[in-house]
């Protein structure tokens, strides 16, 4: 899903640097809404063909962790960068690099061949992606003047919101019938329309008081960042005790320590540390990184469950959950008047806990209930407390820091978002494996199963509910085997999910104790 404030980083700059003629301007939102569908679509269909890609490649959790991972991480290190280098060098410039790099890495992703080459290709269309993504944005906010600019960002809200809800529905169809490699294959036409419009109708700008790049602080915070999710993502295969974990714990604790460090003594800060002396903002990211790290998580785990233990097909996954995407959409304008009648407070502390509800009844399905009667209702829930939630987030931002900080203010939010679910999925990812792997020996003890296949269940039990049952055992071994495979994935996933429920109530506890009741 879209992170929050990507609506309030084009309202934050006012002036229309190159202003669109009335011909060109439509050119210039398909170009913007096709580049960014591509990168949400891509971020949604990865997760549905997980299960795919796993079985294909012979992937472990850790694997399949690392292709989401390898993404999020450059973009959420590098996405206030790309921003900047719009300004600085030229936004259709740096937009258009970032659609090429985007669409070349995922030629690279469908054409890998071993779980590692496909890391890399996502790792390089992470940073295509966080120059594309911010690109966009800025060239709506330098075409259209203040009176119609609010129209273009509702039509690129609009649409970016219908493909972000079909991409996982149509990557699901083509994952079943063709191949997982055809949800980054989709790119490459998609992409190249994006380059053809933009080099025929959208004219360069730059920004008016364009700043020289922290690269120092891009580097440190991408090293801080890859430390920490390398230490806990190895950890599940490797151990606590293991050198590379241990010493990718440090080098990531070291490396956010001088990131901070140097921020704070940057004359251009990518991070201006300044911000936070606000109690609102630190209240509004705070409260973000709480529960966008449980989004990240169940949006992680939630195709796994539907695929691998619940029996869903592809297509089946991406449109489960449809209701969650439609609700938020449906009622954001709705939830943007919450805050001229209740103040923005209240809704920030009963949004999360409704979501947290969500999360609680997501929990509770076993293996095999229809949809509707499990599913659908905590989806529903979860989309009621998000769309209550996200509009009073968004206000709370930008109404914290000053109006000609509102830009760089609204970017930071996004990108706490981000780095949120990053963080989410290689801690919480570790959770998952020694829940499911504590429960599954638990059961597998009870069993009489050959000392050859008691061991090759051990050895792969890093690829949870996905791996292989043992070759040459009788059809009610194999169905014992999978039933327990199965059992033991439910009562993980139920863990992660009471904890992506206290993370939801934590971020309430932010609002409450951190962010007033003024009314917009």
């Amino acid at each position: 899903m879209k992170a929050p404030c990507d609506e309030s980083a084009v309202t934050g700059s006012t002036v229309a640097t190159v202003p669109c003629t009335e011909e060109a301007g439509p050119w210039i939102l398909t170009a913007t809404i096709l580049a960014s569908s591509m990168a949400f679509i891509d971020s949604t269909v990865v997760n549905v063909a997980l299960p795919a890609l796993q079985h294909s490649l012979g992937a472990t959790v850790v694997d399949v962790q690392w292709v989401v991972e390898s993404y999020g991480l450059f973009l959420g290190a590098l996405i206030l960068v790309g921003g900047a280098l719009g300004d600085l060098f030229g936004r259709r410039r740096v937009f258009l690099a970032g659609v090429g790099v985007f669409v070349l890495s995922s030629i690279g992703c469908g054409l890998a061949q071993s779980i590692r080459e496909l890391v890399i290709a996502r790792s390089v269309q992470g940073i295509g992606s966080a120059f594309l993504v911010p690109g966009s944005l800025s060239i709506i906010s330098s075409s259209f003047d203040e009176k119609s600019r609010g129209q273009a960002i509702g039509t690129w809200s609009g649409f970016t919101a219908i493909t972000t809800a079909i991409g996982p529905v149509l990557g699901g169809w083509l994952i079943e019938h063709a191949s997982w490699r055809w949800a980054f294959f989709i790119n490459v036409p998609l992409g190249a329309a994006v380059i053809a419009i933009s080099l025929w109708r959208i004219p360069e700008s730059r920004g008016g008081a364009a700043r020289r790049i922290d690269w120092l602080g891009a580097l440190t915070a991408t090293i801080g960042l890859g430390g920490l999710v390398t230490g806990f993502i190895e950890s599940a295969s490797l151990g606590w005790h293991n050198l590379l974990v241990l010493g990718s714990l440090a080098v990531g604790l070291i490396g956010l320590a001088v990131f901070f460090l140097i921020e704070s003594k940057q004359k251009s800060p990518m991070l201006p540390l300044a911000l936070f002396s606000s109690s609102a903002f630190r209240g509004a990211n705070l409260l973000t990184l709480f529960l966008y790290a449980a989004l990240g998580i169940f949006f992680f785990l939630f195709p796994l469950n539907l695929i691998q233990v619940q029996g869903y097909s592809a297509t089946s996954a991406g449109a489960a959950a449809l209701p969650f995407i439609l609700l938020m959409f449906v009622l954001s304008r709705w939830s943007g008047g919450l805050v001229s009648h209740y103040g923005p407070r209240l809704p920030l502390i009963i949004g999360p806990l409704i979501a947290a509800a969500g999360f609680a009844l997501v929990a509770l399905p076993s293996v095999g209930s229809s949809y509707w009667k499990t599913f659908f209702p905590a989806l529903s829930v979860l989309g009621l407390g998000m769309a209550v939630t996200v509009a009073p987030l968004t206000t709370v931002v930008m109404n914290s820091v000053g109006q000609d900080r509102v830009g760089v203010a609204s970017g930071i939010n996004n990108a706490v978002a981000r780095v949120a679910g990053v963080l989410a999925i290689a801690v919480l990812g570790v959770v998952m494996v020694a829940a499911f792997s504590s429960r599954l020996n638990q059961q597998i003890e009870k069993t009489s199963l050959p000392g050859n296949a008691l061991h090759e269940i051990h050895t792969n039990e890093i690829k949870l509910a996905g791996m292989s049952i043992p070759a040459g055992l009788d059809p009610s071994t194999n169905a014992s085997i999978k039933t327990l495979l199965s059992q033991a994935f439910v009562y993980g996933f139920r863990v992660i999910m009471f904890a992506c429920a206290v993370l939801s109530v934590s971020s309430a506890a932010m609002a409450w104790l951190m962010i007033g009741d003024n009314r917009s």
